[in-house]
């Protein structure tokens, strides 16, 4: 068997990789697991709104009932509402069907504990021992009276925009804010719009008739272009896009023009601190973040902390140095104080109340941070030696930074690929050292 996990649950190719038959075996085993800090035996278990949701939803209650587990079902629903009920209902886990921003044929299994937070390496390992182990599957399938039951429930959708609601501040309304939002045909067609129309904003909304295979389709977060045209023609003050499962913005000003990733969280960061509602004055975000990010956070007095890349790294350092607020560039942003994971819609209202305290326009509020040239590269290699290994790769990296240039290699996690960035003041010395990198190490790694 090789590897279930990967950065963010279980994923693959719903039908193939990721069958009916790996779902229900892989719901027993997590049942198994968490059946030793059960209290209350419910599991709750929510999805986006791909067709092949039905059948690992149906896979997955199989599985869990077969162990004894009770299952209550909220049908489509953000994954960081998952997190959220999860705690919320007193579950004992939650698990989200979704294959987050991947088009419609993907699919996924994310798991959350009863506290409502991502599972860590060592949870997940511990799964997959038990996925693997045919005796202890066999022996804990329940009979007679013990084996569970399920439950739909078609209500809870609102517990969840009351607490998106009660994130933004009581003080301000969304009245007169032209919003254009962007719901990619995903997990937050209905909650999303539901939530800015009640706090009074004059709204249109775009990618809300989810057809089973639209999910992410030219829309959201993955394809803004045509939020921005429609911010543009009218007239809006600022458009959010969502992925798939609703845990990423991102952001469309008035212009129509894609605000940049590091921007929304420099941005966000300095109105948190304005409010003095920034912990200890420092954030988390990852090492993919541009420089340009440090310089203004540094003049806003505002310590940055790097992590490996992904939210989970991001929530991980959050936590050891009990901070609140953090990100990736790509629109996972975190506000801890209201959500356990990353939460598009959490985001999108934080970025409305600092646009209305501002007084200014979105592309005057954003355009305070300036992106510095930066180029990435996926280098197809033939081997993955230690990068610690490679001979000259230290002396490289050195002269680089003599030229002010700041660089990161990494192996991908799943393919024979080397990812490469480079990132300076001076674009035309960043574009010529890329060519000097890919080189390097197209000759090392051949």
């Amino acid at each position: 068997m090789g590897k279930l996990f990967g950065t963010d649950g279980v994923r693959g190719l719903a039908g193939e990789r990721l069958s009916a038959t790996l779902a229900m075996r892989l719901a027993m085993a997590a049942g198994i697991y968490f059946r030793k800090d059960s209290i209350t035996n419910n599991i709750l278990v929510g999805k986006d709104t791909r067709k092949s949701g039905y059948m690992i939803e149906t896979a997955i209650v199989a599985g869990l009932t077969a162990v004894g587990f009770n299952v209550r079902q909220i049908g489509p629903m953000p994954t960081p509402a998952v997190a959220f009920l999860t705690e919320d209902m007193r579950c004992d886990a939650g698990i989200m069907i979704s294959a987050s921003h991947n088009p419609f044929y993907d699919n996924g299994i994310k798991f959350f504990n009863a506290n409502g937070d991502k599972l860590s390496e060592a949870a997940e390992d511990a799964i997959e021992a038990i996925y693997a182990n045919d005796e202890l599957i066999a022996s804990a399938q329940a009979t007679n009276m013990q084996i569970g039951a399920a439950k739909r429930i078609d209500d809870v959708i609102g517990r969840y925009i009351v607490h998106i609601k009660n994130c933004f501040p009581r003080h301000l309304t969304l009245k007169g804010l032209r919003i254009v939002l962007d719901t990619a045909n995903g997990a937050a067609y209905k909650a999303a719009p539901t939530i800015f129309s009640e706090l009074g904003a004059e709204l249109i909304v775009l990618g809300d008739e989810p057809n089973g295979q639209n999910i992410n389709e030219n829309c959201g977060a993955l394809h803004p272009n045509n939020l921005a045209l429609q911010v543009k023609h009218l007239r809006a003050d600022i458009g959010f896009g969502f992925d798939g499962d609703a845990d990423r913005l991102v952001v469309v000003d008035e212009k129509g023009e894609v605000v940049h990733g590091d921007a929304l969280i420099g941005v966000l960061a300095t109105h948190l601190k304005r409010q003095k509602l920034l912990k200890n004055d420092e954030i988390v975000a990852t090492v993919m973040s541009n420089a340009a990010l440090d310089e203004y956070l540094k003049a806003h007095k505002i310590k940055l902390s790097r992590s490996a890349v992904g939210d989970k790294n991001v929530l991980e350092m959050m936590k050891e140095r009990g901070l609140n607020f953090g990100g990736e560039q790509s629109g996972h942003i975190v506000f801890s104080d209201f959500a356990k994971t990353g939460d598009g819609l959490v985001s999108a209202l934080q970025v409305s109340a600092c646009l209305l305290e501002s007084g200014k326009k979105a592309s005057e509020l954003f355009g305070e941070i300036k992106p510095f040239p930066q180029i990435l590269v996926n280098l197809p290699i033939g081997k993955k030696p230690p990068l610690s290994e490679i001979a000259g790769l230290e002396k490289l990296e050195g002269e680089l930074k003599k030229l002010g240039i700041r660089s990161l290699f990494r192996y991908s996690g799943t393919e024979n690929l080397l990812r490469l960035l480079l990132e300076g003041k001076d674009e035309t010395a960043v574009k010529t050292q890329m060519k000097r990198v890919q080189d390097f190490f197209s000759s090392a790694l051949k």
